[in-house]
Formats: C-alpha cells, sequence, structure tokens
C-alpha cells in the first residue's frame, strides 16, 4: 500500500521518470542548496533521498535570490543513454502574479536551463542556457528523435494574463541551442494559471498535462489531447483529472503539478504535489509534498482517478513490486564521517566553505559566523526539513560570543521573514545569555524578542525544540566541563510559540511562500570576526502529536 504523501516535508513540483527498474522522482528545493531532490524507489512505495544534483557554482549560484526564488519546478527525463534534467533559476519573482499589476511588480526573471549525466548521481554536465520567457519548463522527447522544451509563458504587460498558456519549441542536441519557432500550443482554461506542463505520447495522441488554479487551494491537474504535437489540443472530457478544489474534506489539499510513470506491465501512476494543513490552523508548515497514486485510462482514451472522482487519495494501491525498503534516516546524526548528513542544506551560496566545516573540529559541524537570519547572501544557517506536523528536535552548541552581534542556535525557519530562532548571545548587561528572537510576518507585532535568560560563563548548551501542530516549546540545559555527562536537567522557556507562522499561508500580503519549514542551527557574527559555533550533533524525530511535550524524552 502507498502512504501519501510518499515524500513528506518540502518536496513540491514532482517529475517522475521510470528507468529499468528504478524509479526517480525530481522536486524543487528553491533557494536551498544544493539544487533539486532525487529521489528513488523500487517498489513506488519505499523511498529515499539519494542526491541533489546541482551541487557548483558553474550549475547554480543563488546569492541574492529573494525567498522562494531560486531552483523551480524541475523536468527529469531518460532518452539517449543519458539523463535529462531541464530546471528554473528563478531571480525575480515580485509582489503578485496576478493581473493588473502596475510598473516593474510583473517583470521577472526566469531562466531555463539543461544539464544531462549518463548516471543518475552524476557527475552532472555544466548547463546549457534555454530560454527566460517562462517558468515550468519540461522537456519531450518525441518518437521520431526531435525533442521539444515546453515551459509556461510569463506575459507582462500591463492588463494581460500573466500565466499566458504552454508554448513549445525544438531543442537541437547538436547546437545545444533552442531552434524554430517558438508556438503557444495550449492558451489554458477558465481555471487559469496555467503551469507545469508536462506532454506524453500514446496511442497516436500527443497528451498534454497542466496544473491550474494557482498552487493553492484552488490547484488542479488538466489534461487535453491533439493528434499533433503543435495542436489544436481537445480538452478532457472532465477538463480537470485531479484536484481537491472546493473538497475541504480531502486528506491532502492543495493537489496539482502532476507528472505520469508507467510500470513495466503498462500500469500508469500520477506523482503530484499536495498539502497537509494543521488541523486548528488550516495552514501547511509542511509546505508543498508529494503524493503518488494509480490512474486509469479509459475506453474513451482519457485518463481518470481509480475511483473516477478526481481526489487525491491518502492510501493508495501499490503496483505489487518486490518490496524494497532502505534503511532508516537515523534519529542523532553525529557529524562524524566530514560530510554533511544528506538530509541537511543550506541557503542559496555554492560556496559552503565559507558558512560551514566538517574538517575544522573532527565529530563537529563548524559554522562561520556570517549574515543575518534576513540575509540572501551568506548565511551560516544548516537546516533539515520538518516532515512531520509533531516532532522533536535537539543539538549541543559550544559557543562563546564576546558581544550582542555574535549568536549563535537552534532556528525553526520557513524563510527570512518567518522563523523563531533559540540564541545565546553576550552582553554587558546579562553576560552570556539564552533568547527567542521570531519573525511574525501575520502578527501586529512582527518581530519580538523574549527576556534574556542567564546562562554560564562557559560550557556547552543543549538547545531543544518540541513542535506539536502550532504549538512550539524551547527548552535548554547547560554542561559542565564533561559535556553531555554533566547536563542538567531540561529547563523550559514559559512562552507557547506560534508554529503556524512557519506556513506557505502566513505571509506579508503579496509576497510568495512556496517552500516549507525547516529546523537546524546557525550562528551571526555582524562584527565581522566571523566567530565561530561548533554543533556536536543534531538529532529530529517525527512522532504523534502529545499533549505536554516537555515530558517527552529527549533523544
Amino acid at each position: 500500500m502507498i502512504q501519501n504523501p510518499i515524500l513528506p516535508g518540502f518536496n513540491p513540483d514532482p517529475s517522475i521518470v521510470r528507468v529499468g527498474d528504478d524509479y526517480y522522482i525530481a522536486t524543487s528545493t528553491f533557494e536551498w542548496y544544493p539544487g533539486v531532490q532525487i529521489h528513488h524507489s523500487r517498489d513506488l512505495v519505499n523511498w529515499r533521498l539519494l542526491t541533489r544534483p546541482l551541487t557548483r557554482a558553474s550549475q547554480l549560484d543563488m546569492l541574492g535570490a529573494p525567498d522562494s526564488c531560486g531552483v523551480w519546478a524541475p523536468c527529469l527525463t531518460h532518452a539517449d543513454g543519458l539523463f535529462w534534467l531541464i530546471f528554473t533559476d528563478v531571480k525575480r519573482y515580485g509582489r503578485t502574479s496576478t493581473g493588473g499589476a502596475t510598473g516593474s511588480a510583473s517583470l521577472r526573471d526566469f531562466h531555463n536551463y539543461l544539464v544531462t549525466s549518463p548516471a543518475i548521481d552524476g557527475p552532472w554536465s555544466d548547463p546549457v542556457y534555454l530560454n527566460s520567457s517562462g517558468f515550468d519548463p519540461s522537456l519531450f522527447h518525441d518518437d521520431d528523435g526531435r525533442k521539444y522544451l515546453l515551459n509556461q509563458l510569463w506575459d507582462h504587460r500591463p492588463g494581460g494574463n500573466r500565466f499566458n498558456g504552454i508554448v513549445a519549441q525544438e531543442y537541437s542536441v547538436a547546437e545545444r541551442r533552442l531552434v524554430g519557432r517558438r508556438e503557444n500550443i495550449f492558451p489554458g482554461t477558465a481555471h487559469g494559471l496555467t503551469e507545469a506542463p508536462h506532454l506524453y505520447r500514446r496511442n497516436g495522441y500527443y497528451y498534454l498535462l497542466t496544473a491550474e488554479g494557482g498552487t493553492g487551494w484552488h490547484h488542479g491537474v488538466t489534461m487535453a489531447r491533439s493528434r499533433s504535437l503543435h495542436g489544436p489540443y481537445e480538452l478532457h472530457p472532465d477538463m480537470t483529472i485531479l484536484t481537491s478544489r472546493n473538497r475541504p474534506d480531502a486528506a491532502l489539499q492543495r493537489a496539482g503539478h502532476a507528472d505520469l510513470v508507467d510500470t513495466p506491465d503498462g500500469r500508469t501512476y500520477i506523482a503530484y504535489l499536495c498539502g497537509r494543513p494543521l488541523r486548528n490552523r488550516g495552514t501547511c508548515t509542511l509546505g508543498r509534498e508529494t503524493a503518488l497514486q494509480p490512474v486509469v485510462w479509459g475506453e474513451d482514451g482519457w485518463l481518470r482517478t481509480v475511483d473516477g472522482d478526481a481526489m487525491p487519495a491518502l492510501t493508495a494501491a501499490a503496483p505489487g513490486l518486490p518490496q524494497h525498503p532502505f534503511p532508516a534516516t537515523p534519529v542523532r546524526e553525529n557529524f562524524d564521517d566530514g560530510q554533511l548528513p544528506i538530509d541537511f542544506q543550506w541557503l542559496r551560496s555554492p560556496w559552503p566553505d565559507e558558512l560551514f566545516s566538517l574538517a575544522a573540529r573532527p565529530g563537529h559541524l563548524r559554522l562561520h559566523g556570517r549574515e543575518s537570519l534576513g540575509s540572501t547572501f551568506r548565511q551560516a544557517l544548516v537546516a533539515r526539513r520538518q516532515q512531520s506536523h509533531c516532532y522533536s528536535a535537539s543539538t549541543v552548541v559550544d559557543f562563546m560570543p564576546e558581544h550582542y552581534q555574535q549568536q549563535a542556535g537552534l532556528v525553526c525557519y520557513y524563510n527570512a521573514s518567518k522563523f523563531h530562532y533559540l540564541y545565546i548571545t553576550q552582553d554587558e548587561t546579562h553576560g552570556r545569555h539564552l533568547r527567542v528572537m521570531s519573525s511574525l510576518p501575520n502578527h501586529v507585532q512582527t518581530d519580538t524578542f523574549t527576556a534574556p535568560v542567564p546562562l554560564p560563563p562557559d560550557g556547552q548548551v543543549h538547545l531543544r525544540v518540541e513542535v506539536d501542530d502550532e504549538r512550539l516549546h524551547f527548552g535548554w540545559r547547560a554542561t559542565g566541563n564533561n559535556g553531555d555527562a554533566d547536563a542538567g536537567a531540561w529547563q523550559w522557556l514559559p512562552q507557547q510559540f506560534d508554529a503556524s507562522i512557519l506556513s506557505d499561508e502566513a505571509n506579508a500580503p503579496g509576497q510568495p511562500n512556496f517552500t516549507g519549514a525547516f529546523v537546524g542551527m546557525a550562528c551571526q557574527d555582524m562584527s565581522g570576526a566571523r566567530l565561530h559555533a561548533d554543533f556536536d550533533w543534531f538529532a529530529y524525530r517525527g512522532r504523534p502529536y502529545c499533549a505536554d511535550p516537555k515530558a517527552l524524552p529527549c533523544d
């Protein structure tokens, strides 16, 4: 049985491909580095994070990219003995995506690129620039060997339709560029916001899959077909083949942006993004996740869900392939092998050595104090996805600040304007102390600080967070000279913090929010001294809801 979402936590815009007996899904990473997540499965039930292909500055440099920009909507295909990965690097998105935008607010910078590799885990090539006409690019390999790039077309003109249909243009492998005339092959439907094209050839038809209605509560998957790649395309009789639009009872909301894959025996599965809102707040702290379920081709040649209801399914029938589980991700990462564990990422920079080191103090993750949490350039923040509505996370840090411009600690982070940060600092009044800084975009007071909590003048400090849906609690304890062996009892901050602000929906008006909640470690030094903080380990454990998380044992 498939349990959805198959890729929990921030894993949007899935592109799925089968190569032999292996299945791969590529998802967006936005401003998080390295770019693009690729998961692997052999049974469509069990999945593991395998690789991230965009690892170096020649492939991807997102310094200065605004929040929710960066790598959008990868398309992963396999042909001619190569993996082909198309992606958008967004440099500017702006304040609105709807008609009626004025001035430069409607201008966007969407740069589309192609990288290739003979193997899924690389090495991946340097990128080939394709165009900047819109986002969600997709590469279609036709039966005659010709290749075509499809993408959403952005229309910045005043009063125009920003999402101005799906365009197609041939790609020349020999010339490494787009050739011929660009054609608008599908204008979209009345749902609007047409994006996420994928093209398939089946039984003499070209089937075009798109997403419409926006990537929020009205999202859905639309299908059309044509005898010619160039159109015209006729709409599916039901127009939308998968959606939770106007279905508040659906466990998986925001369903859309999909891709298809066939099993060796000809069964078809649809991978799509979805969101799981908090029960009490209706916000998606986990961001947009990836789900998978079977679909069937009818006698009329159209695709539908198994029950014909176009509903996303929380559980779905697996194809009956031999089970292939993977080892569980360890709860505690000790930073002992000199490599950053694959679940962790950082922000924007292709030069991680400026931000952190696993060699400077073996067995520790050293963060070099850099810019503030609001920076879009060099920010020493290393974090992993929140993958459950309820979780426990903890770490221990060795950090001796000299004044208030030096900070390090445990952060629950969505973006530069949405976070709760439990940090250690120092000033002339309170000495070394602990406090929480919160950035609350949808509150009357957008930046808040708790009162200082005194700390011993030296020694390591354990930091802990417990999250249960919208409730967030921070705890701490100090260690003596013998480290963990001398750790005292947990002390809890009296405040209950609002975890629901770490969501797509909690935002300042007009600002894009397309990622998800992370939890991790951060270090800042605005003095320029680049004082470092050493983290000995980091533990994360998803768990059931707990009415009294302060009573939970710590990993």
